[in-house]
């Protein structure tokens, strides 16, 4: 069985390599990522919510591919934010922006606030869809707070500034199986590969 990692983020997609199942029952899956489909072109993320970014990047990558695709979106949420960056994560300090603005927007958004007032999650949705435009959903949140700078050089986008909760480090300063073993994203992925048939 093959399945497509709807995502052009080659960190994430290790990430997924590492967490989902490589086995279900007697079937062997082979994931495969964006590099081995050239030609196929993932829709803009045009969604107000999480849910509705990856169920359309996962309808899309499958219909285009022909093929089961797994695809999610992931939010930010911090407390003292109302919620944001949210959905607005990945273009949190502007549409074409690179995750170190992201992180300074953010950090001078939170500047005054003691460590105990950043409290914040982060939240991934993922989707499994089918060629013919079926999907399931799942979710996975993990609880954290904000730091005062980065720490670590391991994960990417906000990683660096969250602070695991229950932890004193940030998820840049865990290994990738330390992170893959309590992160929002194996939650959600770990959830929908249960749907896998």
């Amino acid at each position: 069985m093959k399945i497509l990692l709807a995502t052009g983020n080659e960190q994430k997609a290790k990430e997924l390599k590492c967490i989902l199942p490589k086995n279900i029952g007697n079937k062997e899956i082979e994931y495969l990522t964006l590099g081995d489909f050239p030609d196929l072109r993932m829709p803009e993320e045009t969604g107000k919510t999480l849910e509705e970014n990856a169920i359309l990047k996962a309808r899309e990558a499958a219909r285009q591919a022909g093929i089961a695709a797994l695809a999610d979106d992931t939010g930010l949420e911090v407390d003292a934010l109302n919620g944001e960056p949210g959905v607005r994560s990945a273009r949190y300090a502007g549409e074409y922006c690179d995750p170190d603005e992201n992180n300074r927007k953010l950090l001078d958004s939170l500047d005054g606030l003691f460590l105990g007032q950043r409290t914040a999650r982060f939240k991934t949705v993922a989707c499994l869809a089918t060629p013919e435009g079926e999907y399931e959903l799942a979710e996975g949140v993990l609880g954290g707070l904000i730091g005062f700078g980065y720490r670590g050089e391991n994960g990417f986008g906000y990683d660096p500034l969250f602070i695991v909760k229950g932890k004193s480090k940030t998820l840049a300063e865990l290994t990738l199986d330390e992170k893959n073993k309590i992160s929002h994203r194996r939650k959600a992925f770990e959830k929908i590969s249960k749907k896998i048939k």
